[in-house]
């Protein structure tokens, strides 16, 4: 995850071409103006969520994401890992084939006392769906394999109604086939493959989890900052076959943020997205999507010091101060339905993007994400 080279300020920027939109500014100002004439279908009041571990030295962490304020857990269910081989009878929960983990029947046990609902991200394909790729990067051959997985998962876990489809399919090396283009530029058809084969996935997968249980929630997108295609090429590209966007509940987006998070500063160069930038987002969603749908912010973090995960950091103070203005924003903004923390600890040298040192002492933003 790198938004942009390391620094403790404001990073340089990358020198690339971008398209006109005219007073972009003026767009963006009108954007955030009409979102507040009216509460989408679907919104409710703002939850806090997050990507951690259900235990870390043999402690349960459920009592720690509780106080946090937490009222959603985000986990990650591997289609490739569940199903490495087809099974006969797809829809069925019930066939040999699958390896379901015991992760998940734990995790819906462990939130029950702190009335704390589970995520499923479910992404990944196997050899056998794939085309042979072991690499479980590759999409499925045909998108109604994903879809009876999809049934299959929603039949084994119906306590699940939040369901995510493949994290972050923009971020080189998760999903392919993709063919990067510059930032701002009109796609080819060969880079609309993606966006085109990932908006079948989706529709199919909403299909089939709607068909299971019509409180299921479905959400798509799968966004962040940047990307080999940036947000608005990957947004304004979503079509199936038929011309049309594929159907989604909510619209995913991770908006990892170099600079202080602020709705009324200037738009983000190349179409990035930070959090700043989601009214423009939301604006892009309206036009090319569905007009008004609820965003979901799946992973945020800000790390404190150099490390793998990013090229960018800023000081623990700043960034308490950042997760402040972000969940003060978050709650202010009607269309953002949830924001997730990823990165619970920090791991050197991987992350320093954690609420809590290794050894596990709260770092500023902790608090920061507590009360916030």
């Amino acid at each position: 995850m790198d938004p942009h080279p390391e620094t403790a300020t404001t990073p340089t920027i990358r020198p690339v071409k971008r398209h006109t939109h005219g007073s972009r500014a003026a767009f963006v100002a009108l954007l955030a103006a009409l979102s507040l004439l009216a509460v989408p279908a679907g919104a409710s009041a703002f939850s806090k969520a997050i990507w951690g571990p259900l235990t870390y030295n043999g402690v349960n962490q459920f009592p720690m994401y509780n106080t946090l304020g937490v009222k959603i857990y985000e986990m990650d269910l591997s289609w490739a890992q569940v199903a490495p081989t087809r099974p006969k009878h797809p829809e069925n929960p019930n066939d040999p084939a699958y390896r379901w983990p015991a992760s998940v029947s734990e995790a819906l046990q462990m939130v029950k006392p702190y009335g704390i609902r589970v995520l499923l991200q479910i992404g990944d394909a196997p050899s056998w769906a794939n085309g042979g790729h072991r690499n479980p990067s590759w999409a499925p051959k045909n998108p109604q394999d994903f879809a009876a997985f999809a049934t299959a998962a929603a039949r084994k876990y119906p306590a699940v109604k939040l369901w995510m489809i493949w994290g972050e399919p923009t971020r080189a090396g998760n999903f392919f086939p993709i063919t990067k283009a510059i930032p701002g530029e009109r796609l080819s058809g060969r880079q609309k493959v993606a966006p085109h084969l990932y908006a079948q996935i989706l529709d199919a997968s909403y299909g089939a989890l709607k068909a299971v249980s019509h409180s299921n929630t479905v959400i798509g997108g799968s966004t962040y900052t940047t990307g080999v295609l940036d947000p608005l090429q990957w947004i304004s590209n979503l079509r199936l076959p038929n011309g049309k966007p594929p159907r989604m509940d909510m619209y995913a987006h991770n908006p990892f943020t170099y600079e202080q998070p602020n709705f009324s500063a200037s738009t983000s160069p190349f179409d990035e997205v930070q959090f700043g930038d989601l009214h423009e987002l939301a604006g892009w969603v309206d036009r090319y999507l569905h007009r008004g749908i609820p965003l979901f912010l799946s992973e945020f973090t800000i790390p404190t010091q150099p490390d793998n995960e990013f090229n960018f950091y800023v000081d623990p103070n700043v960034a308490a101060q950042w997760v402040t203005d972000v969940l003060r924003l978050s709650r202010s903004y009607h269309r953002i339905y949830a924001l997730g923390w990823v990165n619970v600890y920090d791991s050197p040298p991987l992350t320093y993007g954690g609420l809590l040192t290794q050894s596990g002492t709260p770092k500023p933003d902790y608090y920061s994400f507590e009360h916030g």
